[in-house]
């Protein structure tokens, strides 16, 4: 009954741990979902300051919108956000800051299902490694970005941007075999842009390649898209190579378009054409003309290196301070959800309390009423095993004796008074008899007259076959045993007496006390006719004496054979 209330208490207990423990793993797993939704707009916002060419704000809209995202939830916009951001930094000149930026969407392009996005991470990529004079890592961007599953304008444009890569790299032979297939592709050709581009860089490569004729027709039919579409950068890129062309053949021509190509790249303040422009015309000019140039080359090359610090520094500025205001929101929100957190425990701790005390209160009443009613039982038992043994006692032996008696009485002539000498000693042992029950079974008193009564028990077994020695009774403490140890010492002597007087036979009992510092010994020997051991359990109430000494927490060891007498050892803790 006790195990299994116990074991449902501990089952209570357990399942609402789990119950609590999965509420704060659910609070906290909220707490770390994105929001989408926020990321979408920070993004919708940027995009248009992006298009307005306000960078420095859009940038920093981007930033917020990257903290927000989930990289893993929302691959798209993460490494779209981050291409657009390394775009930025790349249009500033800031190459390393444009490069650490946009590495950092590489881990995530395995949950991107449109590969679109991963196109535009690869060039832009590679663009900064053609920036930046890595054409090795330029191409191979190119090369990656030509096996995704794109359109086959983007497969073209990542075709030509390799040719580019192998221009810088003056491989002029394999960017024609790239560059001539492009030529004729229709996508090609009705992209103006792009069309008088690779028509430009066939003719210089064919100008490399001393391909004479071919060079400056292609070059001149670029020269002529570009002028009706008016493309200040693609004309400034086709005077830059005529100027190459006729730079030793025509040096005042290739002056000319020197010039010409300065100006254009000066209406879009293109840098990196200002100074290859201004590169060449110094080197084709002389005197005070030389001066002019080179005073234009020093200003221009020291203000990029200016303007190119500056957006680095405001870049990594917006990176810092957001980064900065994120960790202390974060602070700030992670102090609030361990103080939340705090409250929350301290509400479970005090449920657990108040659940754990009425279990207890509960466990406890359960016990009370489990022990109450074993101890009734106990004594409901032990008051029928009193009487059933009493019973016995008084149908084995006074009955007898009384039969033995009354027979005698009707069968002998009271008169004579042999007869009546003989009826008198009958009736002295009925009596005895009567006395031994009635002490067996009284009431026994664990005042300052134990030992006097103990006494009194034992020496009542004395007679004139049997003699008891008794030793160490009195140097023992008795005032500091509790009252159920005592009764149940005095009970134990009187069954090992009464079982030696009726089972066996003998006439020399010895019985020694002796207290330690925990316990009470009792050795009892006799040199009577001993007992079989094998049926020590079941017969002359010496099971009685075994079931009291371990209820004591107590140890007794028997050692008996059949006319080697009877030991016993008893120990009861105190």
């Amino acid at each position: 009954m006790i195990p299994k209330r116990i074991s449902l208490f501990y089952l209570i207990f357990t399942i609402l741990l789990v119950l609590l423990s999965c509420q704060k793993k659910k609070i906290i797993s909220k707490k770390g979902t994105s929001n989408k939704t926020e990321v979408n707009k920070l993004i919708a916002t940027a995009n248009t300051l992006f298009d307005s060419n306000k960078f420095n704000t859009a940038f920093y809209y981007y930033n917020e919108a990257i903290f927000k995202c989930n990289p893993e939830k929302d691959a798209e916009n993460y490494i779209r956000t981050l291409n657009r951001m390394a775009i930025i930094q790349q249009t500033h000149g800031d190459y390393a800051g444009s490069e650490a930026t946009i590495t950092k969407a590489l881990p995530y392009i395995q949950y991107v299902k449109n590969q679109l996005h991963i196109w535009n991470l690869y060039v832009t990529l590679s663009s900064n490694y053609l920036d930046t004079y890595d054409y090795k890592n330029a191409i191979l961007y190119n090369q990656k970005a030509l096996q995704l599953n794109v359109t086959n304008w983007q497969k073209l444009a990542a075709e030509n941007n390799i040719g580019v890569a192998l221009i810088q790299e003056k491989k002029y032979l394999e960017a024609l075999d790239i560059f001539i297939p492009l030529e004729t592709k229709k996508e090609v050709i009705r992209n103006h842009e792009f069309y008088s581009s690779l028509l430009d860089n066939i003719g210089l490569c064919y100008f490399k390649t001393n391909h004479v004729g071919k060079d400056l027709e292609y070059m001149k039919r670029a020269l002529e898209i570009r002028q009706e579409i008016n493309s200040p950068l693609g004309l400034g890129k086709s005077y830059i190579h005529l100027a190459q062309f006729y730079e030793e053949k025509n040096p005042s021509l290739a002056k000319k378009y020197m010039l010409l190509s300065y100006k254009e790249f000066s209406q879009i303040n293109y840098i990196d054409g200002r100074l290859s422009a201004l590169k060449m015309i110094i080197k084709n000019s002389s005197n005070k003309e030389l001066k002019t140039y080179a005073n234009s080359y020093i200003n221009l090359n020291d203000s990029i290196h200016e303007v190119v610090q500056k957006a680095k520094n405001q870049f990594a500025k917006i990176k810092y301070d957001s980064k900065r205001e994120r960790e202390e929101n974060l602070k700030l929100k992670t102090h609030k959800a361990e103080n939340e957190l705090k409250l929350e425990r301290q509400k479970n701790r005090n449920i657990i309390s108040y659940i754990i005390i009425a279990l207890s209160l509960c466990l406890i009443l359960v016990l009370y009423y489990y022990l109450t009613s074993k101890a009734n039982r106990e004594k409901i038992e032990a008051a029928y095993n009193s009487e059933t043994r009493i019973s016995k006692k008084l149908h084995d032996e006074l009955a007898n004796d009384i039969y033995h008696t009354m027979t005698f009485v009707e069968n002998k002539n009271l008169s004579l008074a042999e007869n009546k000498e003989h009826l008198l000693s009958h009736l002295d042992t009925i009596y005895s008899r009567t006395r031994d029950i009635s002490k067996e079974n009284c009431t026994i008193t664990t005042d300052e007259n134990y030992i006097v009564l103990l006494k009194e028990m034992i020496s009542g077994f004395s007679t004139s076959n049997i003699n008891i020695i008794l030793n160490g009774l009195d140097h023992i403490s008795w005032d500091e045993i509790n009252k159920l140890k005592k009764i149940t010492i005095y009970r134990v002597i009187q069954e090992l007496l009464v079982n030696m007087r009726k089972h066996s036979e003998a006439s020399l009992v010895g019985i020694n006390f002796k207290a330690t510092d925990k316990s009470i010994v009792i050795n009892y020997t006799d040199n009577g006719k001993g007992i079989d051991t094998e049926k020590i359990i079941f017969k002359n109430g010496l099971y009685n004496v075994e079931s009291r000494i371990l209820k004591l927490k107590g140890n007794i060891d028997i050692s008996t054979n059949p006319n080697l007498g009877f030991k016993a050892f008893i120990k009861i803790p105190f």
